[in-house]
């Protein structure tokens, strides 16, 4: 019998293990929650941030956070997963007409279904498979990016940040592995949006101290926040050290009190008019995995 081989870097996980939020501005509070939990199907989190000025909506394992101010929109699209792809085309269009006057609209494409929100904002929504065991949460975030910036940028996250990178030449397309079923890319396009509004997104490092050293050195650093968090926002080629991309990061040690945080999410199928005792809450295969 021949023995079996592998290949163990395939199964490696970089420094970066999960990505947790992404964080946009919204200015009204209740378009939004109905936009994020009535159409999109996610939950509105019962616990953090319940009030006027923020909503935090949970998404599987992951999460938006959406604090009212002027609407700010990410420099690319956000992959979100839904466990019935279908029943979100429909959501969409039955409520399309409560969001008239706003940005939004969509498309259903052949694999996915494109989505914008009432400000901008671009989604991309797909059904299980693709990604792992995930069924509900937020498998990738594309942010677009200058031509010539993607092989850089690879670099700075395989040697500043210690992540597994994969770089496709030919699409120009960097992809940084995030945990074990997210993904961080950066597509380079002929005019990417030329301003920074501020947006960010949350990541959690097991390696917390390493990429900080880097940072502070080459004054990189925007908030020392608290003992098990920092931020920086500029990404550099670390070879030249020429400003690549700007795109916050809120950096988190596995010592911060909300990591791997139990997220509420609630079965989006459930209506009054089909309701099935025992069946509120929802329940992704990733998060039974992990739990």
């Amino acid at each position: 019998m021949p023995k079996r081989q592998f290949d163990r870097s395939a199964m490696d996980v970089g420094n970066i293990i999960a990505l947790e939020h992404v964080n946009v501005t919204v200015p009204d509070q209740a378009l939004a929650t109905f936009f994020y939990v009535n159409v999109l199907g996610f939950t509105r989190d019962p616990y953090i941030d319940w009030g006027p000025y923020n909503v935090w909506v949970n998404a599987g394992r992951q999460q938006f956070h959406l604090p009212t101010a002027k609407p700010q929109v990410l420099r690319g699209l956000i992959g979100i997963m839904v466990p019935d792809l279908e029943a979100l085309n429909q959501r969409l269009t039955h409520m399309r007409k409560r969001l008239d006057g706003t940005d939004f609209e969509f498309e259903v494409k052949k694999k996915f279904t494109d989505i914008t929100c009432p400000w901008g904002n671009h989604l991309r929504a797909h059904g299980p498979g693709g990604f792992g065991e995930m069924q509900l949460g937020l498998p990738y975030v594309e942010f677009h990016v200058p031509q010539g910036t993607a092989n850089g940028i690879g670099k700075f996250y395989r040697k500043v940040m210690g992540c597994e990178v994969k770089l496709n030449k030919m699409k120009n397309v960097c992809e940084v592995s995030v945990g074990l079923e997210q993904i961080l890319r950066f597509k380079e396009i002929r005019r990417p949006k030329p301003t920074y509004d501020g947006h960010h997104i949350a990541i959690y490092v097991s390696n917390f101290s390493g990429p900080h050293k880097y940072l502070k050195e080459h004054g990189l650093i925007t908030e020392e926040s608290d003992e098990n968090q920092y931020r920086f926002q500029t990404i550099v080629n670390p070879a030249s050290g020429k400003p690549l991309f700007e795109i916050e990061h809120e950096v988190r040690s596995l010592h911060h009190p909300m990591y791997q945080r139990a997220l509420v999410n609630r079965n989006s199928a459930q209506t009054f008019f089909n309701y099935q005792r025992g069946r509120d809450a929802y329940m992704p295969a990733d998060i039974e995995s992990a739990g």
